[in-house]
């Protein structure tokens, strides 16, 4: 998929010639003038009250910039999208300002002398044969040189467009392709957890407990108290042990409650595993599966340092929906001083940043300690 005027140039020219791109960048060049005209306007207000005095001037000037700084960068944002169709979201930073106003100031008048050029040329070479000042070899050769300037000047309209757009947004874009690569690397790590699971689920458990129902029929064959029977019930009873931490590891690595009855019942399981007491707040209904899958293991590894770390005598899960928003808590009554940059937490918070979420930790010295999550649901 074509998502910007850079990539559209690498389209076979009947197709380029014939899509949008080229008018798109043409009206971003155009809109332009917009941009430079507003600090203009700043700087012609400033000079045109220099009766008012210093103070008066530099108050005037401080505000023009202060707006100037915060309003280009989001109009930037607006025009971008014609040619860029993942523009940049979420607040305005220092380094989307300063660029603003130096393309506002310089930049700007360059992309409207490109436009201009670009609509003023083949309207000229076209119109030449209607011009009673233009010479005889122009009035024959000027339309025909319109025609072949309007595509050439597609692809440079196209390619300045471009380039002027990834000057503000480059960094963007490899921020883009970082989420994606490691969205894409989470989506295999899923798979393959999925695909260990049903092996051992399909594969390992089903021996473990064909071998459990042998041991267990061996041992009734067996004459009580003898040193065989003696060792085939020791045999028996851990196998059984090893069944039951092998469901416990098929648990961990997929629970089949999240995939069949969601989050809130997957929480809730959790939970009553915990050997320390939670009390369980969710009303949530089913979410996009990579949020619940996230959020679920979020919830899992806080349970699990809660248990290791805290010696809390009780936790608690608080969480809600609103406004496409999950937001989930996870505290306990313990000692506090949990540290953010410990590897389960900088595991989770890079798990939750997979679905553009966020992660936060407070944990004073004595307690309480809290775990926040905000997942967006779309």
């Amino acid at each position: 998929m074509i998502r910007t005027s850079l990539q559209a140039l690498t389209l076979p020219p009947g197709r380029f010639l014939r899509s949008a791109w080229p008018s798109r960048s043409l009206i971003y060049l155009a809109s332009s003038l917009v941009l430079g005209l507003l600090p203009a306007v700043g700087c012609l207000l400033v000079l045109g009250y220099d009766s008012l005095g210093p103070v008066a001037v530099a108050s005037i000037g401080v505000v023009a910039l202060v707006a100037a700084g915060v309003g280009l960068p989001r109009f930037d944002r607006v025009r971008r999208r014609l040619v860029d169709r993942e523009p940049r979201t979420g607040p305005v930073t220092a380094r989307e300002m300063v660029f603003a106003l130096v393309s506002a100031l310089v930049l700007s008048w360059l992309d409207v002398a490109v436009a201009v050029l670009a609509a003023l040329v083949p309207s000229v070479l076209l119109t030449a044969p209607l011009n009673p000042g233009a010479s005889l070899w122009m009035r024959f050769a000027g339309p025909f040189a319109g025609v072949v300037a309007i595509p050439l000047l597609a692809y440079a309209v196209t390619a300045w467009a471009g380039m002027r757009a990834a000057m503000g947004g480059s960094l963007d874009a490899e921020l883009r392709e970082v989420k994606r690569s490691r969205a894409r690397l989470v989506d295999v790590f899923e798979v393959e957890r999925r695909r260990i699971e049903r092996d051992l689920h399909d594969g390992a458990q089903q021996r473990l407990v064909a071998l459990t129902v042998s041991l267990g029929l061996a041992r009734l064959d067996l004459e009580p108290g003898s040193v065989a029977a003696h060792r085939v019930e020791e045999a028996h009873r851990q196998a059984k042990e090893a069944l039951v931490e092998l469901r416990e590891l098929i648990r961990g690595v997929h629970p089949k409650v999240l995939s069949d009855r969601g989050l809130a019942a997957a929480v809730a399981e959790a939970a009553d595993r915990s050997p320390v007491p939670v009390d369980v707040e969710l009303d949530l209904p089913r979410l996009p599966e990579a949020v619940e899958v996230a959020a679920y293991f979020v919830v899992s590894e806080a349970l699990a340092n809660v248990a290791k770390h805290s010696r809390a005598t009780r936790c608690w899960i608080t969480g809600e929906l609103r406004g496409g928003v999950l937001t989930l808590r996870v505290g306990d009554n313990g000692v506090g001083a949990a540290d953010p940059a410990g590897g389960g937490l900088t595991g989770l918070a890079d798990r939750v940043a997979v679905v553009d979420g966020r992660l936060a930790l407070s944990s004073p010295p004595g307690g309480p300690t809290v775990l926040r999550v905000e997942m967006p649901c779309p």
